[in-house]
């Protein structure tokens, strides 16, 4: 059960406005956004555009195929139901005096984060995981206090070997499964 979150995956061409005219589509469908994350595919001058929102099955479903309608968009899945990895990456600086420094190395250790900035008065963690480490770490990290938080957002990638790219191009041959 996927408790009404859906991960959305669009293959886009990389052309001005297409990703106004992705965000517009939503809001306009009044869905609010809960991740997004875009970047650079395998291929050139495509980029894989990932967004988490949460809605009813048909919901979501019907924003997935008018998506699929914007200009330089190539291909929206919905892979929710399919077997996938996710991850995110969050940047979280917290106060660190003296008293406090090992305790919070010991917890970045547990959590297979890494220290990338030392300062007198503060550390700055990178973390990646899905969003329960984040969340599991963010908890035990907000008792020494947390001065910022800055976050990607939910990356999706479906398990086994063809990927959206790959089931996008066998569709234009005729091959692929609808999305």
């Amino acid at each position: 059960m996927n408790n009404g979150r859906h991960t959305l995956v669009g293959i886009v061409r990389d052309k001005p406005g297409v990703l106004n005219r992705v965000v517009s589509l939503f809001r306009r469908r009044g869905f609010n956004i809960e991740s997004i994350a875009v970047g650079p595919s395998e291929e050139p001058n495509i980029y894989r555009v990932t967004i988490g929102v949460i809605g009813s099955d048909a919901e979501v479903e019907q924003v997935r195929k008018q998506w699929e309608k914007v200009i330089d968009v190539v291909k929206v899945f919905d892979i929710t139901s399919d077997p996938m990895v996710t991850r995110e990456l969050a940047l979280i600086k917290v106060k660190a005096t003296g008293a406090t420094r090992s305790e919070i190395i010991q917890i970045v250790d547990i959590f297979r984060a890494n220290i990338i900035d030392v300062a007198a008065d503060s550390f700055t963690i990178e973390v990646t995981g899905d969003e329960d480490k984040l969340f599991s770490l963010f908890s035990l990290l907000r008792g020494f206090g947390i001065k910022e938080i800055a976050r990607t957002g939910r990356l999706a990638m479906t398990r086994g070997a063809a990927g959206p790219l790959k089931v996008a191009e066998d569709s234009e041959n005729g091959k692929g499964r609808a999305g």
